[in-house]
């Protein structure tokens, strides 16, 4: 098996408007896509088959969620904690 689809990818980049900064939470999924969420935007997500054509997508994601939600954001990104189960 892969580690890379278990294990989540830190990225930081930043919006246009004003500089602003946002982490990135980059995974791979079971059909080999690369999925980006931005925690601090809820429903800010996209996905690529490509890791280069992925951060191009999510800075336009944020870009479009700038503009429709406004540039504040009422929760910061702590960061990602495993945890760990056990199932049957």
């Amino acid at each position: 098996m892969n580690e890379l689809i278990d294990q989540p990818i830190y990225l930081t980049i930043f919006a246009l408007y004003w500089n602003m900064r946002f982490d990135v939470v980059v995974r791979r999924d079971e059909d080999g896509y690369y999925v980006a969420t931005v925690p601090e935007l809820p429903g800010c997500h996209t996905q690529s088959k490509s890791l280069d054509e992925l951060m191009r997508r999510i800075k336009e994601a944020i870009l479009l969620y700038l503009e429709t939600e406004g540039c504040s954001t009422s929760s910061s990104f702590v960061g990602v904690q495993v945890v760990e189960v056990e199932t049957c």
